[in-house]
């Protein structure tokens, strides 16, 4: 989602704007090793993998042993293993939290550095034809991003040179953000929290370190083997001592053994209509061609194996397209500046397949699977339409796809009904991965894998006509670099159930409830149920105070519906596992009321258990909690203070248990609205979650 970065007021500037996307950045290699996080690594031989044999295979599922989070999360067909558990004679850099920092931004907080001419060696855990290496190298100089070579053997073999690019990461400056590491600020009448000030207000005005807050360091790349290799071979990457790049930053290998293209025999082939399988030549027209024939004639269309360049939107509407995998077909555009802007506001069009306008009808009964969508954003424009799919699609399917480098994977702007996203991956987005946006009803997305996001990862948001009975289920969200894993803005009877969300770095957390960005409110049922969350409640910058792994935000009207939050798991949280809160200009006027917690687990939080910054009240039951950092329950309500006791009530209804360092986590002496109110407690770093 878009939204502005704060002033005086951080909440209140943020929320400022939201339209459907952000802005891509750049940075300066040299010199920045500090601020990266770069400068206090511990040697790989302390992990106990530093050089030697092959180390045997770690396979983790969001940086945790999988058993943590078994039945969660997408159903994916790779094994995910971290670089810091792998053989190496680099670098382990982190664990770190702090944002603009690599080790933040990494998978589990942890990566591996290479120095040219280093190493670091995965075994594969089971057979294995392909892979995606996840990695940062340093930007140029100026900003733009710089080409360096990873040379990849496996099983012993001679090595296959990728060649890695920063073009599409490093990102700089304020919202919306700026391609120019030296840039000075792109807003200096807001509010920083580096100087606590506004810097045009200010004087002597403050100075302002360049590059200032770097940040979307990391990027991924997939390649094919070509042949099978069995358990037990090992995938060895080395940055080679000729590498352009200082350093090369490997965060994680995924390995899967991808199956035989698909064929569709009784079909439009775009070939056939004059689509080059090369991406020499264009082929928007010839996919055009192709598309009208298979309406008429009520075929498929089909992508057989090859790249094909389109750059600009496909416009589909009661077709199904369908490709060989999307190991096989990538449909891969560069971005195109236009002439004049579009009516929607777009100064730039690039690859995507589009519904109709829902103004226009929207489009109905579209399938879309097996294929992959390579688009060319490298900065963040929120008029802009280069999304991967977007448009509006109603009695609809999505799945299988692979979307990358475009600015939203996946952005419908409704009303429209009856969209079904299944096992499909979004990694490397501008802003957000999927978005349910104005009226999105009765649709779902499930088993789908999303990675290092701009913003949401997975968001409903209801401006002016409510999103409705719609689901997010086991699905896997990871690093969003800035916003929440799952947001939740208004709606009526949705469900968000068996997701696994990992890694919030900044302005966000795991999962947000919030009434802000215009959105209807929340009515009905609104059902949160049997997630689990890791490393999440971070530290809001412009706040200064740590969120909740879930958090409820009441910014621009009251939160009062049917609310429960029931057998979810919130594991290793860097300050709090709840928060409840209202933006401090309006905590008088709005409310959070009748949340009802029940059957969770809560496994180390650095602060509290729950954290209460509104009038309202919640209710727990059977809440466990365990390796608690701070008081069960940091309650200052609306910050009144009154004599009565806080604005905000906790009920208990019996089974809360566990606690920490202050005892058990909802003591008697708590209830119901005892003031306990610490603005900035402590932190105690929790220890790694282990099996209840």
């Amino acid at each position: 989602m878009a939204r502005h970065t704060v002033h005086a007021s951080a909440e209140r500037i943020r929320d400022r704007a939201r339209r459907p996307a952000r802005t891509l950045v750049a940075l300066t290699a040299a010199g920045a090793g500090l601020l990266l996080g770069l400068g206090t690594p511990v040697p790989a031989a302390a992990s106990g993998h530093g050089g030697g044999g092959p180390a045997a295979p770690v396979v983790t599922r969001a940086g945790l042993d999988p058993a943590l989070v078994a039945g969660r999360g997408a159903a994916v067909d790779f094994a995910e293993q971290e670089a810091e558990n792998a053989a190496t004679n680099g670098t382990v850099i982190g664990p770190d939290r702090t944002a603009y920092t690599l080790p933040s931004e990494a998978s589990g907080r942890t990566a591996v550095r290479l120095e040219p001419g280093q190493y670091v060696e995965f075994t594969l855990p089971r057979a294995a034809n392909a892979l995606t290496v996840r990695y940062s190298i340093p930007d140029a100089p100026r900003g733009g991003g710089i080409t360096a070579p990873l040379d990849v053997s496996v099983g012993g073999g001679r090595p296959t040179t990728m060649t890695l690019t920063s073009r599409y990461s490093w990102l700089y400056n304020q919202y919306p953000f700026s391609n120019d590491p030296q840039g000075d600020l792109l807003h200096p009448d807001w509010w920083i929290t580096e100087c606590g000030c506004v810097p045009a207000a200010t004087t002597p005005a403050p100075a302002i370190d360049k590059p200032f807050r770097p940040s979307h360091f990391y990027d991924e790349q997939r390649l094919l083997l070509g042949r099978r290799y069995a358990a037990g071979d090992t995938v060895r990457l080395t940055a080679p001592k000729h590498s352009a790049a200082a350093w090369t930053v490997i965060d994680l290998l995924d390995t899967q053994l991808v199956g035989a293209p698909h064929v569709e025999k009784h079909a439009a082939n775009v070939v056939a209509f004059g689509a080059d399988p090369t991406g020499r030549r264009d082929a928007g027209d010839a996919f055009d061609r192709a598309v009208a024939y298979a309406e008429k004639r009520h075929l498929k269309v089909y992508l057989p194996p090859g790249t094909y360049q389109v750059n600009r939107h496909i416009t589909v509407d009661d077709v199904t397209i369908v490709g060989a995998g999307s190991w096989y077909t990538t449909v891969k555009g560069h971005q195109v500046t236009l002439d004049t802007p579009a009516p929607d506001g777009s100064v730039h069009t690039g690859v995507g397949f589009y519904g109709k306008d829902a103004a226009d009808g929207g489009s109905h009964h579209v399938h879309l699977s097996g294929f992959a969508v390579e688009g060319d954003v490298r900065e963040r424009v929120d008029t802009d339409q280069v999304n991967a799919i977007g448009g509006a699609l109603s009695d609809s399917t999505i799945d299988g796809l692979y979307l990358h480098h475009t600015k939203v994977g996946m952005w419908f702007d409704g009303p429209m009904t009856r969209l079904r996203v299944t096992r499909t991956v979004i990694a490397d987005q501008i802003a957000d991965g999927l978005n349910f946006h104005t009226g999105v009803t009765d649709s779902s997305v499930s088993d789908t894998f999303v990675r290092n996001t701009g913003d949401d990862g997975l968001a409903m948001w209801s401006e002016k006509t409510g999103d409705a009975r719609n689901v997010f289920a086991h699905n896997t969200v990871q690093t969003p670099v800035l916003a929440n894993g799952i947001a939740l803005y208004g709606g009526t009877d949705n469900t968000v159930t068996g997701n696994l969300i990992a890694d919030p770095i900044r302005e966000g957390s795991a999962i947000q409830v919030g009434s802000r960005f215009g959105a209807e409110p929340f009515t009905g049922q609104l059902r949160i149920t049997d997630n689990t969350t890791v490393r999440s409640g971070p530290f809001e910058l412009n706040w200064k105070i740590g969120l909740g792994a879930i958090w409820f935000y009441a910014l621009e009207r009251d939160i009062d519906a049917d609310i429960q939050v029931t057998g979810d798991h919130f594991l290793d949280n860097t300050y709090n596992a709840v928060m409840l809160v209202s933006d401090f200009p309006v905590k008088d006027k709005y409310a959070i009321r009748g949340v009802r917690f029940k059957d969770i687990q809560v496994d180390g939080t650095g602060t509290s258990v729950l954290s209460a910054r509104s009038a309202g009240s919640a209710s727990f039951e059977n809440v466990d909690a365990r390796n608690v950092g701070a008081v069960g329950v940091n309650n200052c309500g609306s910050f009144n203070f009154p004599a009565t006791g806080s604005e905000f009530t906790v009920n208990d209804l019996g089974g809360n248990d566990g606690g920490g360092t202050t005892g058990p986590w909802l003591a008697s002496w708590e209830l119901p609205n005892t003031i306990t109110c610490d603005d900035r407690p402590a932190v105690v770093p929790p220890p790694a979650p282990t099996p209840w």
